[in-house]
């Protein structure tokens, strides 16, 4: 018998979850963009709102799971998620998928979650290399905002959640072109806090911890590696994909009214 694959978000889709979803109710119908979400944290963001009730669209640079996703949460939520396939490196392939999805009305969240966390040495990396990981993992995040701020002004309303890493916090070893892209996705997040509050646009980063995605299980998660983290956290239990689904619910929904420029950490406390 062929094994079955293993997808993130496979315990909610398939109803094995423990975790449930406090009901945003002003979530319900809004228009939720997501970068990234055919995979990791990514796809935990496009099952959870969609159980919310909201109209979820996402770019994904991989076409099947994205469609194997859409295809599982139209049978979970009944309300099919539509996918624009997209490198987010092409900006104006970027914005034609943002303008695509605004064609039934504007975006009223934007998560921008698409990010690669190569592992390098500060000698490793060349200017081709460090330009890429810029433009994958910072870029991006401006530009889309740029296309969602006109839609979300006529709204007179809107939330920007942008995925940073606790990587930056922490100062960590291993990958300093992504430390360094994720520590400026927290200042650009402060910048357009400040310059798009008086319209309404809530701008706040979601810093998660190490989150034990399919990714991280199949190239880095170690028992020694985990182990190390662990015994950094305050809470002794590993991070989910529903951990940062959660907060990200939270900081999208009007129970967030007031936060802006904000970071929430889901990290477990670590130091």
């Amino acid at each position: 018998m062929t094994k079955q694959p293993i997808y993130d978000a496979d315990a909610l889709l398939n109803g094995s979850s423990d975790t449930e979803f406090p009901v945003y109710k002003d979530l319900a119908g809004k228009k939720v963009f997501i970068t990234g979400g055919g995979s990791g944290i990514g796809a935990y963001f496009v099952v959870a709102f969609a159980l919310q009730g909201a109209e979820v669209g996402f770019v994904s640079l991989r076409e099947d799971p994205a469609i194997q996703l859409c295809d599982r949460v139209e049978r979970l939520c009944s309300k099919r998620p539509q996918f624009f396939p997209c490198d987010i490196r092409d900006i104006e392939a970027l914005q034609t998928a943002v303008s695509d999805f605004e064609e039934g009305g504007a975006i009223d969240v934007l998560i921008n979650n698409a990010a690669r966390d190569d592992r390098h040495s500060v000698t490793s990396y060349d200017t081709a290399q460090w330009d890429d990981t810029i433009n994958t993992n910072l870029r991006p995040h401006y530009f889309t905002a740029q296309s969602v701020v006109a839609g979300m002004r006529a709204n007179g309303m809107g939330s920007i959640i942008n995925v940073g890493s606790n990587c930056a916090n922490l100062g960590l070893a291993g990958y300093p072109a992504y430390v360094a892209s994720k520590a400026a996705v927290v200042g650009l997040t402060k910048a357009l806090a400040r310059e798009l509050g008086s319209d309404n646009i809530r701008v706040n980063a979601l810093i998660p911890g190490w989150v034990m995605t399919e990714r991280q299980k199949s190239l880095w998660v170690t028992p020694q590696a985990l182990q190390e983290c662990l015994d950094q956290q305050a809470l002794k239990n590993t991070i989910s994909g529903e951990d940062c689904a959660q907060s990200a619910l939270f900081l999208a929904s009007s129970a967030s009214a007031m936060i802006t420029g904000q970071s929430l950490i889901v990290d477990g406390g670590r130091v």
